[in-house]
């Protein structure tokens, strides 16, 4: 534990750390314990692998959006984004609770009540980041009555998967959205090939292109169900477990007494369905086509830029996706509030052209289609290692 915070504190360090804490003087007075000694000035602060102009550039780019106040969120705007989440969880109850559960109304009820369940995960991920209020405790205690309370998943699960991802994002092993690999699919040229060699075949990946769209968000369900489960008992997150109970039961008070528990498992479950799809093809979208490899220990940068693509800007791009269509900015700046991405990007961008790294944008469909294609690619490398490796 001493060596790690030891580590923590050299000079290629502070860009992660930085990143991930809006709030330094608190962080510091947990960590100042737990400080064992400084580099001495004749010390290498830079392991020789690292682009130190690209980190010295950026602190720069940091520096200038901090004092361009980016950092600072805007309530009115997030307040408009819980208002409208809470319209439509209303309205999937309303519209049943009036005209009955014909066809229309219950299609018309599901996809209001799938819409507010993925509006919801989009705005807890921004509580989770810290990026709605500038105290930590507040987004935390929000974070739980959206994510707990609403959605029915423990915030203390999202948030430890999704820091390590932050940390490591396409690192296999480090990266825990990573983990389909293998057993589901095989994700990257280096891995597919490594897979094949092993002639290992959990699944016939050379079809993963075609099994993702129908298996990806039906496997989805049962881990965020089980997983959540164990997790909060395995680390006795009581309160967590308490209130995702009571999620469950508030919704069946709810929707019960209008169609009955049969239907109301069908409609349940099939909006599930939707938002599990609506989530993986937006949060895969950003990072399957990019490169997946093991950790080769780049600095801070070029392990964002190298793991993340943006889609172009829309109005209905931002809303569909959370803003997550700026995913270069979001983990470059993982705390920064999302309506500020689009001040940030043409920064970011001219920070990528000085020193020769590719800032990827691209169309919200032909996002989706790479996902495809690179599964695809990943299949065919697996194959190939498969029969001739």
């Amino acid at each position: 534990m001493r060596i790690l915070f030891y580590l923590l504190f050299l000079e290629e360090k502070r860009d992660a750390f930085v990143a991930f804490h809006n709030d330094k003087s608190l962080v510091k007075k947990y960590l100042k314990s737990l400080l064992i000694g400084e580099l001495a000035p004749d010390q290498p602060s830079f392991e020789s692998n690292k682009k130190k102009s690209l980190l010295e550039d950026f602190r720069e780019l940091r520096c200038t959006i901090e004092k361009m106040g980016l950092l600072r969120p805007n309530y009115f705007f997030f307040f408009l984004i819980f208002l409208h989440l809470l319209v439509l969880d209303a309205a999937s109850w309303l519209v049943l609770w009036y005209f009955g559960v014909s066809l229309v109304p219950f299609l018309a009820g599901m996809v209001f009540f799938t819409t507010a369940q993925i509006q919801m995960g989009w705005f807890q991920h921004d509580l989770g980041h810290c990026s709605v209020f500038r105290k930590p405790r507040w987004n935390r205690l929000l974070q739980i009555v959206v994510i707990n309370m609403l959605k029915g998943l423990p915030a203390s699960w999202w948030n430890h998967l999704h820091n390590q991802h932050h940390a490591k994002p396409n690192c296999f092993r480090k990266d825990p959205d990573l983990n389909m690999h293998p057993l589901l699919f095989s994700l990257g040229k280096t891995l597919s090939m490594e897979l094949g060699k092993q002639k290992k075949k959990f699944m016939p990946y050379n079809y993963q292109h075609k099994y993702f769209i129908l298996l990806a968000p039906l496997a989805l369900i049962p881990f965020f169900q089980l997983s959540t489960i164990y997790f909060a008992i395995k680390r006795k997150k009581w309160l967590d477990l308490i209130l995702v109970v009571t999620f469950n039961i508030r919704v069946c008070l709810m929707y019960v007494p209008l169609m009955g528990f049969k239907t109301f498992m069908i409609y349940y479950w099939l909006s599930r369905y939707l938002e599990s799809s609506w989530f993986i093809w937006v949060s895969q979208m950003n990072h399957i086509p990019m490169n997946i490899d093991y950790d080769k220990n780049k600095d801070w940068v070029s392990t964002q830029l190298h793991a993340t693509c943006n889609v172009n800007q829309s109005v209905f791009n931002d809303w569909f996706t959370g803003h997550l269509n700026f995913q270069i900015e979001h983990h470059l700046f993982p705390t920064m509030p999302r309506h500020n991405y689009w001040k940030v990007a043409p920064l970011v961008k001219s920070l990528c052209d000085k020193h020769g790294i590719e800032y990827k944008t691209k169309p919200l469909l032909t996002a989706f289609v790479d996902i495809l294609h690179s599964l695809k690619d990943s299949g065919e490398h697996w194959l190939e290692a498969y029969l001739h490796g």
